[in-house]
């Protein structure tokens, strides 16, 4: 029984999918393992500089669709935001990245202490807590309606982003779903 030449080989190792391409799992098994470990001998990751400490993550953002009919799209402070006008008022998708906290990445970008913005929606992904002025927590886990009085800092819990889709009239929230202007412990 005759060998066959290498070229056989490996010209019968390599088959084709219907579309003519490679089978993903022939194109992984020729790629050399990555390592995310340093090349020191301890075995840790690389450390990140400190200026990117302050910043929270941004991957799993980028792998969500944009929204259609949104009319603004921006990154605030590592939240991603897009809006769309809906009569009067708005609605808008907010991705808040794991590691997102309010008084450490936003705050940089407003003239104040706590969000004085109300907001009402409802938490599609993941967990929010926020925090008011009196030391008062609510914590929103998905799926939740959502309903935020002004005057608070928040933070993302756990690994996964935040998804917010909210619903407001900008400066008008409050008013028009007959918010408080500040958090209290009544109950409506």
């Amino acid at each position: 029984m005759a060998k066959k030449s290498k070229a056989r080989k490996t010209a019968a190792k390599t088959t084709r999918t219907a579309a003519g391409r490679k089978s993903s799992a022939q194109k992984t098994a020729r790629r050399p393992a990555r390592s995310t470990r340093t090349p020191a001998t301890t075995g840790r990751k690389t450390a990140k500089p400190s200026r990117q400490a302050a910043r929270p993550a941004r991957k799993a953002a980028s792998r969500v669709a944009d929204v259609r009919g949104a009319e603004v799209r921006r990154d605030v402070g590592g939240v991603r935001l897009e809006a769309g006008r809906a009569g009067n008022g708005r609605v808008k998708r907010m991705i808040y990245p794991p590691g997102y906290k309010w008084s450490v990445h936003t705050k940089p970008y407003v003239d104040s202490d706590l969000c004085m913005h109300a907001h009402v929606g409802f938490l599609v992904q993941g967990r929010i807590d926020v925090v008011y002025a009196d030391g008062c927590v609510e914590v929103f886990e998905a799926p939740q309606v959502v309903a935020v009085a002004p005057g608070h800092d928040g933070h993302v819990v756990g690994r996964e982003p935040a998804v917010l889709i909210e619903f407001d009239f900008e400066r008008d929230t409050v008013s028009r779903f007959g918010m408080p202007e500040a958090h209290t412990h009544e109950e409506s």
